[in-house]
C-alpha cells in the first residue's frame, strides 16, 4: 500500500513517485470523460448551467458525422464529451438503453498511445481500439484503447502533434451563452463500481495490466453504517495524477449504495467523478443557485467535527449551511461534498473536493455520508 506521506499533488506543482506502481505506461492526466447521454445537446445546456463548464468543440451533422453528435464542454483542465447517437441501432444506444446517462470513455493523456495499447494487451487487457491515427488541418492524434470493468473503456490519447481545439473531426463551438466557472480545476479521483467478489479482481487488473499501485484499502469495517457496507482500494499510477478507487459490495443487513448502483446500471461502471476546486464554499454555493442538489448531511455532524480535525481556515457555519464535510489526515485537511445522482436513475454523481494537504478520501466522513446514502436510498424504497 502506497505511503500517504509521500504523496504530493501534481497539480500544485510538486512530485510523488509511486515506487510500488511498475509505471511502465506513463500517463501525463485525463484528457477527458465520455459520456453518453440521451440528448447531448440538452445535457451540454446542463452542464454549462448548473456545473460552470464551457463550450470548447463540436461534431456533429455539420461537421460531416452521420452517427452520432458530441458537445465538448471545459472548466479548468476537465473535458467533457456528451454523446448522443442518430442511429437506434447503435452501440451508443444500446448502452444508453442498458446503462442510462453513464460514463463510456475515460479517456488518458499519454506520450505514446501504440506503445501504451502494445503494454497494456500483452499483458492482458482486452483490445478496445487498435491505434489509429486521426489528422487534420492542425495535425494529427494517435488513439488507442482497452477494455475495463463493465461496459467502460480508456482510450489512450497521444495529441503532442496537434493544435486543434480538441481531436479531428471536431470544430470549435462558439456560444453566445457562457454562464461563468464554478471554480473547477481538474478531476482528483473516478470511482468505479464493480460486483461481488470483484474488487480484488479489478484492482490486480490496474496493478497487472496497467502498472498501478494500491495506495489504500478500506474493509467494510471501515465504510459500513447499521445497514450497509462496502470495501474499496483506491489504485494509482505512478506519478499520483490518476487515481481510481475500485468499490465492490459488502454483506450488510439491507441493499447498499453499491447494489443499488449496479441493479440499476445493469453492471459495473463509473459511480462518480470528484472535481477538485481552491473555494469550495463559493464552488458549492454556485451549483447550489444554479439547482445542483447534494446530500443532505446531519446537523448534528458538525457538533463534533471540530473536536475530530482540529483548526481549519473556513468558518464552521458556512460549512455546516451549505453540508460541507472535513477531514484530516498526517498531511493536512480536505473539505467534500456529494451531489445527488445527476440523472434519473440513481448512478452517477459528483464530489467536489477541496484539498488543504490532506491526499485521503475522507475516512472520518464515512459515517455520515453513508448514512446521508442511505436516507436517500429509503426515499427512493431502494435501501
Amino acid at each position: 500500500m502506497g505511503d500517504l506521506k509521500n504523496i504530493k499533488n501534481f497539480e500544485y506543482g510538486l512530485e510523488k513517485i509511486f515506487p510500488e506502481a511498475e509505471d511502465f505506461l506513463p500517463i501525463n492526466g485525463t484528457d477527458y470523460v465520455e459520456i453518453y447521454v440521451g440528448n447531448a445537446k440538452q445535457a451540454a445546456h446542463f452542464y454549462k448551467t448548473a456545473l460552470g463548464f464551457q463550450s470548447l468543440a463540436y461534431a456533429g451533422l455539420e461537421t460531416g458525422l452521420k452517427d452520432k453528435t458530441s458537445y465538448v464542454v471545459v472548466q479548468d483542465k476537465i473535458r467533457i464529451v456528451l454523446t448522443s447517437s442518430m442511429n437506434p441501432d447503435s452501440d451508443i444506444n444500446h448502452h444508453l438503453v442498458q446503462h442510462g446517462d453513464g460514463v463510456k470513455v475515460i479517456a488518458l493523456w499519454v506520450d505514446d498511445a501504440t506503445k501504451a495499447f502494445e503494454e497494456t494487451t500483452k499483458r492482458g487487457a482486452k483490445p478496445y481500439m487498435e491505434p489509429t491515427r486521426e489528422e487534420d488541418e492542425h495535425g494529427f492524434v494517435v488513439k488507442s484503447g482497452i477494455h475495463t470493468y463493465g461496459d467502460t473503456v480508456h482510450i489512450f490519447v497521444e495529441r503532442n502533434h496537434y493544435a486543434g481545439v480538441f481531436l479531428p473531426g471536431f470544430e470549435k463551438w462558439e456560444s453566445h451563452y457562457n454562464p461563468a466557472p464554478v471554480g473547477l480545476r481538474y478531476i482528483d479521483h473516478m470511482v468505479g463500481n464493480v460486483g461481488w467478489n470483484e474488487m480484488n479482481t479489478w484492482a490486480e487488473f490496474y496493478k497487472n495490466v496497467m502498472g498501478f499501485a494500491n495506495l489504500i484499502t478500506f474493509d467494510d469495517k471501515d465504510i459500513s453504517t447499521k445497514y450497509t457496507a462496502l470495501m474499496s482500494k483506491v489504485m494509482t499510477n505512478g506519478n499520483g495524477r490518476i487515481k481510481f478507487p475500485i468499490n465492490e459490495p459488502a454483506e450488510g443487513i439491507k441493499k447498499s449504495q453499491i447494489e443499488e448502483y449496479i441493479d440499476f446500471y445493469k453492471g459495473a461502471g463509473c459511480q462518480h467523478i470528484a472535481v477538485a476546486t481552491n473555494d469550495i464554499i463559493h464552488t458549492v454555493r454556485e451549483m447550489t443557485n444554479r439547482g445542483v442538489e447534494f446530500l443532505y448531511v446531519p446537523g448534528t455532524y458538525y457538533d463534533t467535527v471540530g473536536d475530530r480535525v482540529g483548526e481549519i481556515e473556513e468558518d464552521m457555519k458556512k460549512l455546516k449551511e451549505l453540508g460541507i464535510m472535513v477531514d484530516r489526515d498526517d498531511e493536512g485537511y480536505l473539505l467534500q461534498i456529494f451531489t445527488k445522482p445527476i440523472e434519473d436513475r440513481p448512478t452517477l454523481f459528483f464530489e467536489i473536493i477541496q484539498r488543504k494537504g490532506a491526499q485521503s478520501f475522507g475516512k472520518g466522513n464515512f459515517q455520515a455520508l453513508f448514512e446521508s446514502i442511505e436516507a436517500e436510498q429509503a426515499r427512493r424504497g431502494t435501501l
